[in-house]
This record gives structure tokens, sequence and C-alpha cells, in this order.
């Protein structure tokens, strides 16, 4: 049931306590479970939010990849940007959770929260309490934007952001809702954000001038790159533009405002991670041309720079001067280290199949790939070239498939997320951790085909290391019988089925909960 409750003189649905799940009711709405928190969100009226992340992130066969909060992935965008503040509303545990990882990654600025509790949840107050928070932070000397976000339990609540006012005093205000039950990954939740700046920016120029980028408008055309990418990959994808006569433009998701406008004022934009799904329809609602894949690789390299140009209506011959001033760099780079072994790949960053093309091209084999984004027409370039060498391309794929693989392969080399390293190293097999060893690298034209093997082979090389620890260890236990014990653990069989019935039931009846 919804009530109606007014906001600056304005009407919108809001869950009552009597209608809340008990659950979300009383604060604890996180510990639901996904099922639970959507049949609220969708009661509280949010269905049409949530169809809209059905369409962009579709989930696939499972609920969703095993990775972080996918609200860090918004936030961090945000605490990236240039005079902009961030807003978190959610349960205290998860703001807590978000925060202390974000400062683990670099932010230097305050991370807002706007708390709450049952009362201020199911009277609307906390809807007041935000709207107060980001009157008192609109200060233009300081702020050119403020960022809102909703994490589940004021989603699945229906605190309705869209009516906070759009501007304030000249600062604009960006609400957005990043449930994790959702939104599949971290990676998406940054086209989340993304999407809903370019929204706003393009709305913005089509209401009359804006500001121009601080170092002026380029004298070329100009290509926007779609994904966080290493700070000197844009200057190696402009050098190889230029002899085209076009210039890189700005990376989206964007480090200030005012370059969400270069942004939408490029003719075509590269979509190098293929999942900004909100952020492609802004750019093709402005009339841009969208190019899919990479130059990555030698092949990678040449077919994007044809696309490119091919997008812009470059002569062949100009494309044929950019193609020969740089694919024998790349190739001479791929020949001078080579890399020799097998290797599995996995992660959740959005540009493994990139990665795993420069792999291939550098001597790898590469015989499953995995990637916790969805399968997109803007990779299809990418997943039918690898499966033309043998790889098998797994999308949305899970903890387990990646586990699986790992093991059903036996690589000389586990290139993954967290718990797959630690899986790998319990194994005894050389690994990787993909995000700050792999994808913190330049992955682009020349700089990029000789970055992986250094790192790569010196990763296989410790094979040796890896067989003396494992044997070192041998014996002492595993999981929960780990350790030197003075007698033998004591492991209580008859505990473990009772709590594993406990499990069941509890898995019955949110099964059950779904066909209410």
């Amino acid at each position: 049931m919804s009530a109606e409750a007014t906001y600056d003189g304005r009407v919108a649905p809001v869950m009552t306590g009597e209608s809340l799940p008990p659950s979300v009711a009383d604060g604890m709405g996180c510990h639901a479970g996904a099922a639970t928190m959507e049949a609220a969100a969708r009661a509280a009226g949010n269905s049409e939010l949530l169809d809209g992340f059905a369409r962009d992130y579709p989930q696939g066969p499972h609920d969703k990849p095993q990775s972080m909060c996918p609200a860090f992935g918004s936030l961090r965008v945000g605490l990236r940007m240039r005079r902009v503040a961030t807003v978190l509303s959610g349960s205290a545990c998860c703001v807590y959770g978000l925060t202390f990882v974000s400062h683990f990654y670099g932010a230097r600025r305050s991370v807002g929260y706007v708390p709450f509790n049952s009362e201020s949840l199911v009277t609307g107050k906390l809807f007041e309490d935000i709207r107060d928070a980001v009157h008192e932070l609109a200060d233009p000397e300081r702020y050119d934007a403020v960022v809102v976000t909703n994490l589940c339990v004021p989603t699945a609540s229906g605190v309705p952001l869209k009516l906070l006012p759009s501007e304030i005093n000249g600062v604009r205000i960006v609400g957005i809702d990043v449930p994790g039950f959702g939104v599949p990954t971290h990676a998406e939740a940054k086209d989340v954000l993304a999407g809903a700046m370019l929204k706003y920016a393009r709305a913005e120029i089509e209401a009359g001038p804006v500001q121009a980028p601080e170092r002026g408008r380029s004298d070329r055309p100009t290509v926007a790159l779609l994904g966080e990418m290493f700070p000197a990959d844009p200057m190696m994808i402009g050098a190889m533009l230029a002899p085209m006569g076009l210039a890189a433009g700005p990376v989206v998701p964007c480090r200030e405002w005012r370059e969400l406008y270069a942004a939408l004022d490029c003719g075509v934009v590269a979509a190098i991670h293929p999942f900004y799904t909100a952020a492609i329809r802004e750019f093709q609602a402005a009339g841009r041309v969208i190019v899919g894949g990479g130059p990555v690789g030698l092949d990678g390299t040449a077919e994007w720079l044809k696309n490119i140009g091919q997008a812009y209506g470059i002569a062949g011959e100009k494309i044929s001067v950019a193609q020969n001033a740089f694919l024998p760099g790349i190739k001479a780079a791929l020949e001078g280290s080579r890399v020799k072994g097998r290797i599995t790949l996995s992660g959740y960053e959005g540009s493994e199949l990139l990665v795993a093309r420069l792999l291939i091209e550098s001597g790898a084999d590469v015989p499953y790939v995995g990637t916790a984004c969805a399968r997109s027409a803007w990779s299809d370039a990418d997943r039918a070239w690898l499966e033309s060498k043998g790889t098998v391309v797994k999308f949305r794929a899970s903890l387990e498939d990646d586990c699986a693989a790992m093991e059903g392969f036996q690589p000389d080399l586990a290139v993954g997320t967290t718990p797959v390293v630690q899986k790998a190293k319990q194994l005894g097999i050389p690994s990787l951790y993909f995000t700050n060893l792999i994808s913190a690298r330049p992955l682009m034209g020349p700089a990029g085909a000789g970055s992986l093997q250094q790192v790569v082979n010196a990763a296989i090389g410790n094979q040796g290391r890896m067989s003396k620890m494992r044997a070192f260890f041998e014996g002492v236990g595993t999981g929960d019988t780990a350790g030197i014990w003075e007698a033998s653990p004591n492991l209580r069989p008859d505990f473990r089925a009772q709590h594993q019935k406990k499990l069941d039931k509890a898995a019955k009846a949110a099964k059950a909960e779904e066909f209410i």
C-alpha cells in the first residue's frame, strides 16, 4: 500500500510503516535479501527504476556476480571529480564500508551521510533531511554539483530523490539510486552516475550556452573515450588519432563537470569499456556515433583505427597512414617479450576481454575469460575474436564459474579477483590480482603492447616457490580444521546438520516469497 506525502508542494508515493516489510521498517532492510528488497521497492513505486536497471544491466542465469557493493563504483566516480560533493543515504554499516573502501583507494575528501531510523524512514522525514543536507552543501564557491545516492534501504522504501531541486544557488543536484538488488556490479554503477550526469549536461546544452573546457575547444574533431583507463592511455590514443587529423576528447567518467560538455561535443564516442549503457544512450540521443572495442594489440588497433576513421568519414589513405605509423611498433613490442604459458583470466572491471586479446597476441594460451559484466553489442567484436582463438568467453561469470575454469584448465597463471587468487594459491597455482596488478597498466597502442609481459612472466616463474610453500604447509588441515592441533578437531557434524536445516528452511521461505 502507498500513501501520499507532500515534499516542497509536490506529491509522491511513499511506503507507510504498515506496508513496509518488517525487515525494512526496522532499519535492518539490508539483511532482508534481494527478493524482499525488490518487492518493497516495487510496492514503493520504483518499478520503473528497477525495470530500467534490468534492461540496461541484464543479470543472466544467476542472481548477480559476487563482487563488492555496486555503490562503490558510483561513489568512486563522484569522489574523483573536482568540485563535486557526494552524499550517501543508506544503512550505517553500508556507509561505513563504502567510506572505508573509498579512502582505501585514495579518496581525499569527505563522504556525506544522511542517517535515518525507522521513524524518519517511514514518515518521509528522511527525504526532508536529505533535502536540508543538499541545501546546506550547495555552495557555488565550493561545488559545481552535489551527488546524492540512495542505497538499498532508501530505494526499497521509495525515498524520492527525483523530487529534490535540480539546482540550488547554481549548484546542480544529481540524485541516483544504486541498490545492490538492482545494479549487478560496481562497474555498472559507474555508468549509473555517468549516465545521469550526461543527461543533466545534455539538457543544459540544449537550454543554451555552457561553460567551455578549461583548455578550450580542440581545433580538430575529437573522440570521447568511454571507460576509466590508465592515465597514459588517453595520451597514446591521441597520438594514434593525430595522423587522421583527429584528437582524443575527454574520458568519461569525467574529472570535472565542464568536461561533460566537451564529451557531448565529440562527434564519435569510443566505447572502450562496453558496459556503459546509460552513457551510450545519452551520447546517441545527442546524435553521436558509437564505436566499440579499443586500440589493443595488433589486430585490435588496426581494426579500431579503421572504424574510428570511417565513423568520421576519413579517407582510406589517411587511415592507412595512422595504421602504418603505429602497427610496426606494436608488432615489435609484442614480439620483443613473449608470454609462454596457459592463463585463465577473470575480473569485474569490464576490460577483461581487451586484456585477454593482448595476452593472446603476446603468445599466451588463454582458454577462459570470465567477466562480471553483461554481454553488449559493443563487445561483440572482441568476443568473436577471442572465440576464433579458441577462448571460452563467459559474461556475468560467477565466482564458481571462474574457480571451475581455473581448476579445470590447470593454468600456469590465474589472473582474477581476490577469492580466485586465494583459491589459486591454495592449489599452488601462481596468480595475479586483476584490478591492482593488471588493469592498472597501460593497454593501448605500443605502450600497452609491452606492458604485461614482464609482470606475467615473473608470476609464471614463481611456480617453484608456490610448490615449495604448498609442500611446507602440507598436513596442517584446511578450512575450519586448519592449524596445529594437540588432538583431533571436534567437528560436531550434528551442529553442522542442524545449521544446514536452518539454511535450507530460510532458502525455501525466500523462494516462496518470490511467487507471492
